[in-house]
């Protein structure tokens, strides 16, 4: 046994005797495998609490007043015991027909061309239970016995996401710190945005934390990444601190961090510091998805703030956005909402000449401005354009106009001078003879 691949170890609580002139010779009596060792010269071994010296054996004997037996551990065959170990944890057993009917699905959908190292690993997860071993003990297994590469990991998160396995993150997150999987600041990003989308705040951060510890740089994609997620938990001031941090890599911001953080303020409600980012994105060129403009304008939208609608209206229209009738009805809610019934008119007509059909919800609305105003008269009005054009009032804006005229006391007489309207103008259309 080569003396570079062995460990002595002593295990003891008792003071042994300084000095041993012989103690190769009396510890071998005790364990025959420490004659193995060869000694060419003085050695010393600190033990707790007690010290051997190990002498050549021409000199002197003394003898050992009961003396901690010693151990000789070989370095290979710890690398054997600790891989025993490790098998033990988890039994590679083969998927057999004793699973339930819901696993047996599962399986049955996977896809034929996968190959079989990933198949047998889908079906593990599939059939994984706390009595087989942990979700750990399992990846490590497989990594063991197919020796996987980078690409056949990929098929198998990409399988787990693509079912929403509830052990998808978990797997994504164990496969980062193996070796064969072969990770780059992607992956980490993917996994965070997975916790973001969650809720899982916390798990997100840890995973932030790994994957700096293994010297992976936070580029401008990971952070915007971490903005959403603090915009979305609500923590404006760290999406703020992680923002500042994005400006320190010293590169051109794009539009999801834009985005990122204005969506932040408008969550906060603070819409000003949101058209601030706008504008400073116009001056860039760099303008933001619809979803973002969308949003700032049903801030303003639902607290009647007319005028912040407006603006955030015509600069949907400047980023070059065509308004949807969603925006439109947007705008409409807000002039509604401030009492502003003849502009809230405009914005119907504008997005009828747009070529969008107004839909119940943006009718309703406009008579909602009316009545806000007791304008019945310009609400007639409307309703008689709008049935002139073959719009047919439906459930949303009809609840409108009869609570409306419920509160009025005016149910049965407009019901009757409606009806007269509508004989009136199909007599107008009937051909002279």
């Amino acid at each position: 046994m080569d003396a570079a691949t062995t460990v002595l170890i002593s295990y003891t609580s008792v003071m042994a005797p300084p000095y041993c002139s012989n103690t190769l010779s009396c510890c071998a009596a005790v364990n025959p495998i420490i004659s193995e060792r060869r000694v060419t010269k003085p050695s010393f071994f600190q033990c707790w609490g007690s010290f051997l010296y190990i002498n050549h054996e021409r000199w002197g004997c003394r003898k050992i007043h009961s003396a901690p037996p010693l151990t000789v551990i070989n370095v290979e065959e710890m690398r054997k015991t600790r891989a025993k170990e490790e098998k033990a944890r988890f039994q590679w057993i083969e998927i057999g027909p004793n699973i339930t009917e819901e696993q047996k699905q599962a399986i049955s959908k996977l896809p034929p061309k996968m190959t079989k190292r990933c198949r047998a690993l889908m079906k593990q997860i599939i059939c994984l239970s706390p009595e087989k071993g942990s979700l750990a003990d399992l990846l490590a297994a497989w990594v063991r016995n197919t020796k996987p590469r980078r690409a056949d990991w990929l098929v198998v998160l990409k399988e787990l996401k693509l079912k929403e396995h509830p052990l998808y993150l978990q797997v994504a997150e164990l496969a980062v710190l193996e070796e064969s999987f072969e990770a780059n600041i992607r992956d980490y990003t993917k996994i965070i945005h997975g916790y973001g989308k969650q809720n899982q705040l916390q798990a997100a951060e840890n995973i932030l934390l790994v994957m700096k510890r293994r010297d992976f740089i936070c580029d401008q994609v990971t952070l915007t990444t971490m903005v959403h997620m603090y915009s979305k938990a609500g923590n404006l001031k760290l999406a703020e601190e992680t923002f500042e941090e994005i400006k320190l890599l010293g590169e051109p911001l794009d539009k999801r961090s834009y985005g990122s953080m204005i969506m932040a303020y408008v969550r906060a409600g603070m819409h000003d510091q949101a058209e601030v980012l706008l504008r400073e994105m116009d001056t860039q060129d760099i303008y933001a998805g619809s979803e973002v403009y969308k949003a700032l304008l049903r801030a303003y939208s639902l607290l009647g703030d007319s005028k912040g609608a407006q603006r955030v209206f015509d600069a949907i229209q400047f980023a070059g956005i065509t308004p949807d009738a969603r925006m439109c009805g947007l705008l409409i809610n807000a002039y509604q909402i401030a009492g502003q019934s003849e502009k809230a008119y405009v914005s119907f007509e504008n997005m009828r000449k747009a070529g969008f059909e107004p839909s119940d919800k943006c009718v309703a609305l406009v008579l909602a401005a009316y009545e806000k105003e007791n304008n019945l008269n310009r609400a007639l009005q409307f309703l008689m354009d709008l049935e002139s054009d073959g719009i047919i009032v439906g459930k949303e804006a009809s609840s409108v106009l009869a609570g409306w005229f419920k509160r009025l006391g005016v149910v049965e007489q407009v019901e009757h001078v409606l009806r007269e309207y509508a004989f009136r103008e199909a007599t107008c259309k009937i051909p002279a003879s």
